[in-house]
């Protein structure tokens, strides 16, 4: 198929697809005229991959680079794979300043009490130790149960997770969703954190009801009107 095409199967604007090939997300295709190159079913696979990690996923040109490299390299260790995925996530996207020590070791021994076996240095130590640190900022100390809350939710997500890797055949298979898995499950986890938030809220911060219809005057004096004429005739 022809480049038109690709973005025609792969539901991707054209513009968007010559902007992957030209920044070396694409692999590339077949020659099969001097101006004129072949694409396949693979590339249609990698559009959607390229779109999903980049605009869903959130992730750089940069960082995109770097998971596709991974997984493109067959004998890549499942450990490196995954190691490569969750960075990715917590690659700053602007300079942030480094979170405080005394929120690391919070998040350090509400791990370490929940029997995690997780090494200090998982880039999500640094990223949870620096929303507590925002929360600081607006005065909001999270105590030991708010922050067990959320352990418990990741560590549901967390078994998802590894269930979904159980039931793909394969090491191709394992590591594609591992990586994208990893990768798209944030967003997946906050869009649903944010319909559970309205569920929570909905009986303690209840909607107002709409008001009553209210009859205008307008309506009232045409009203009055009309029946004065009636009671004339």
């Amino acid at each position: 198929m022809r480049i038109s095409d690709l973005a025609r199967e792969a539901a991707t604007p054209l513009t968007a697809v010559k902007y992957y090939q030209r920044e070396g997300l694409l692999p590339a295709g077949e020659k099969t005229a001097p101006n004129q190159t072949a694409y396949d079913q693979r590339h249609v696979e990698r559009v959607r991959l390229v779109r999903a990690l980049l605009e869903t996923g959130g992730l750089s040109v940069a960082v995109t680079k770097q998971v596709l490299a991974v997984l493109d390299t067959d004998d890549a260790p499942l450990a490196e794979v995954f190691e490569v995925a969750q960075y990715s996530m917590t690659a700053p996207r602007s300079p942030e300043a480094a979170a405080s020590r005394e929120a690391r070791d919070r998040i350090a021994d509400r791990v370490t009490a929940a029997g995690w076996a997780a090494t200090t240095d998982n880039p999500g130590h640094e990223t949870a130790a620096r929303a507590l640190d925002g929360l600081a900022t607006i005065g909001f100390d999270a105590p030991d149960d708010y922050l067990d809350a959320y352990l418990t939710a990741a560590a549901t997500a967390a078994r998802a997770d590894v269930a979904a890797l159980q039931s793909r055949d394969g090491r191709d298979a394992i590591a594609e969703l591992m990586v994208v898995g990893t990768v798209l499950g944030d967003p997946l986890f906050a869009g649903l954190r944010r319909i559970a938030q309205e569920d929570a809220t909905h009986d303690l911060f209840p909607v107002p009801a709409a008001p009553a219809t209210i009859t205008t005057s307008a309506t009232s004096a045409g009203t009055t009107a009309n029946s004065g004429s009636a009671e004339r005739r």
